[in-house]
């Protein structure tokens, strides 16, 4: 007789811990998938093996049998491992973290469509390297020959070639016969960096996961990787759990993108799963960016990653032409627009030079903010020094952080203005607006609206390459990744849009995305220009991509982050009450709030409750509260906050549930 310890497949907290079963199946191992008797009424549910021992635990002496071993072997010991550290790391259920590693296998009723179709393929050898890419991979093939464990950060402007770096490594770590994964933060590059990818080694070798396969690609996806029929995955942040048995290297393109935490439970980090995966198989791991996170930037100066620069572009072209316009000088000059006159001018120019445009606007979720026309003030809590956000129902301003609520004023604090406003216009307006001034032209947009339709992302994006279209205009979309040679222009409307974002980030992610944009324009054998468009012109974020200087901006970021507490310095700790009964659940949210006073150490900050942001979803009504904590304690504090959850379950007179997050991207 053997004894298992299993994680259930059985979705609630109240049943979020390990059972042990005994087993008359001498040859169980770690990992394997079993069918067990569950609760009191015996109800047949799968298992998952996470230990195997001889004796049974001291002090019990009844255990249910597992009943059979489940058809496919199930999990991988290193899965199951990642899955238990996860449940600790990012508080979710035992279950919800295995799930993250299985496919959900559906038989094939008829023949599957091929996920690569409409992806052409012609071969491509490598290409020379610069000393700037030989140096970083001579590093990097060190570590690859050696099997050891060692994460790079490949800071490289844009157009530097990292790809070439990426493809490079990759060839180095599949001649030695071992797997790679490579993650792309949008499904929009996932076409091209497969067309790469299999340009390089094959269509063969190559399996694609990602949100948008249907069950049936997704299961013959995983069954090629786990029959060994493929050596290489490339996908979106769920590629990251590909079934492979020996990684080698896994790399993170443009690693700073918030794509990569889970909005859903469990809210994994991608990059902490790959290092977690990437420490058990002894292998290395690429982070890629033109603007790295800042957190993970000051990881390298804590010697905890390993930094790689390429500081100048692969074709020796200059880096593009950044020109800030002032748009509350436009409007003293009397220009309502949206394009400023030196945007349009620019625009009228290239168009006659059959160059390409792209205009980047981006509008992420409900971010409007009130802000004073004449001065381009934005209104910010004077608590957190976050941008409040206007909510018309309550008719006053509201911190997402803190909950501070606070009237519009009628002139604005700084200069006294009494034209106080919303701020914001949307991608379809930019598209009407632009048709309307250069009719000639050809214009698409693509945005989360736009790309609803199954195959109109990659329409569009082909009509672009092609040169079929003039003027691309976009979200986040198009800020990223695409490498189009003939784009002479970029416009980057409303910079504020994202720089006042109700998010202690708003500065860094506004950097990100301007220089991200940015790099899309010269990318061929001409400079390009770049305009941005901003109330703000003297702020530090956009004069730092104006000159496309990721030190300066870094520096003084980090510097404002460590004055008031904010990662990399601290951990915040995210957790939302919700019910369909609105009192109920702030009650709720106040009896935890005060658990939270009352247990946490001292120091430890606790905000709120607070109404959250969108205050409704589904009909259940949700308010939010904070911990903050110094770094190195986020073990004890996801302690206590799991205790909390457990006794929030137990108590009958709580809200319907409660949710948890660690470091979130959105606070919304």
């Amino acid at each position: 007789m053997r004894y298992v310890t299993l994680i259930v497949d059985n979705n609630t907290n109240a049943t979020d811990e390990l059972y042990t079963y005994a087993c008359d199946f001498d040859d169980i191992r770690v990992g394997w998938e079993v069918k067990v008797p569950f609760g009191i009424h015996n109800r047949v549910v799968d298992g998952f093996v996470v230990s195997v021992s001889d004796e049974a635990p001291a002090g019990v002496k009844k255990f249910k049998k597992v009943l059979e071993i489940g058809e496919e072997q199930g999990l991988s010991p290193e899965a199951i491992e990642t899955a238990v550290w996860m449940r600790g790391r990012y508080m979710c259920r035992y279950v919800e973290a295995v799930k993250c590693f299985l496919p959900g296998y559906t038989p094939a009723k008829r023949k599957t469509k091929d996920p690569f179709a409409g992806i052409e393929i012609s071969e491509d050898k490598a290409k020379p390297a610069t000393p700037e890419q030989l140096n970083a991979l001579c590093r990097i093939y060190k570590s690859l020959d050696e099997k050891r464990h060692e994460i790079f950060l490949l800071h490289g402007v844009t157009g530097s070639g990292k790809t070439e770096v990426y493809l490079q490594a990759m060839a180095r770590t599949l001649e030695a016969g071992r797997q790679g994964i490579i993650l792309v933060p949008e499904i929009s590059l996932t076409p091209q960096t497969v067309s790469r990818f299999m340009n390089r080694f094959g269509r063969d070798a190559v399996a694609v996961i990602h949100s948008k396969l249907t069950p049936q690609q997704r299961s013959v996806e995983y069954r090629k990787i786990e029959r060994g029929q493929v050596k290489l995955v490339i996908g979106a942040r769920s590629a990251i759990f590909a079934p492979f048995k020996d990684i080698g290297l896994i790399v993170i393109d443009e690693e700073h993108e918030s794509s990569y935490k889970s909005d859903k439970s469990p809210k994994y980090d991608a990059i902490e799963v790959a290092a977690k995966r990437a420490m058990a198989h002894g292998a290395a791991v690429i982070l890629g960016s033109a603007t790295p996170s800042v957190q993970d930037y000051y990881r390298c100066g804590k010697g905890i990653f390993t930094l790689l620069e390429l500081p100048s572009r692969y074709n020796k072209v200059p880096l593009p032409k950044v020109s800030v316009v002032d748009m509350v000088d436009e409007l003293k000059h009397g220009n309502r627009s949206l394009f400023s006159k030196e945007l349009a001018d620019d625009m009228a120019a290239c168009l006659e030079k059959r160059k390409q445009v792209i205009l980047f606007l981006n509008r992420r979720g409900y971010a409007a903010f009130v802000s004073c026309r004449d001065c381009g003030n934005v209104i910010k809590c004077p608590e957190c020094g976050i941008s409040m956000t206007y909510h018309k129902d309550a008719g006053s301003l509201i911190c997402h952080y803190c909950g501070r609520k606070t009237s519009v004023p009628k002139k604005c604090p700084r200069c006294g203005s009494g034209i106080i406003g919303r701020f914001g216009a949307g991608t379809q307006q930019l598209e009407e607006k632009c048709r309307e001034l250069f009719p000639q032209a050809y214009v698409e947009r693509l945005d989360l609206d736009t790309v609803s339709a199954k195959g109109n992302l990659e329409k569009v994006l082909k009509g672009f390459a092609d040169g079929k279209t003039d003027v691309l205009i976009g979200t986040q979309l198009i800020a990223k990744g695409l490498d189009f040679s003939n784009v002479g222009l970029v416009g980057v409307i409303s910079a504020d849009v994202s720089l006042n974002i109700p998010d202690f980030r708003s500065a860094e992610r506004s950097f990100q995305l301007m220089t991200q944009a940015a790099g899309r324009a010269g990318r061929g054998e001409e400079q390009g220009k770049v305009v941005i468009q901003t109330c703000q012109p003297d702020h530090p974020a956009i004069l730092s991509a104006a000159k496309q200087d990721y030190l300066k901006f870094y520096e003084g970021e980090l510097a404002v982050r460590k004055a008031v507490g904010y990662p990399p310095f601290s951990d915040i700790f995210q957790i939302v009450i919700s019910d369909e009964d609105c009192e109920k659940a702030e009650r709720s949210a106040d009896r935890c709030a005060r658990r939270l006073r009352s247990t946490v150490p001292e120091g430890i900050a606790v905000l709120g409750p607070a109404i959250s942001p969108i205050n409704s979803i589904g009909g259940k009504y949700r308010y939010q509260l904070l911990v903050k904590s110094p770094a190195g304690m986020r073990r004890e504090i996801s302690r206590i906050i799991l205790q909390l959850r457990r006794s929030f379950t137990e108590d009958k007179t709580s809200a319907e549930l409660m949710t948890t997050d660690i470091n979130p991207y959105s606070f919304l």
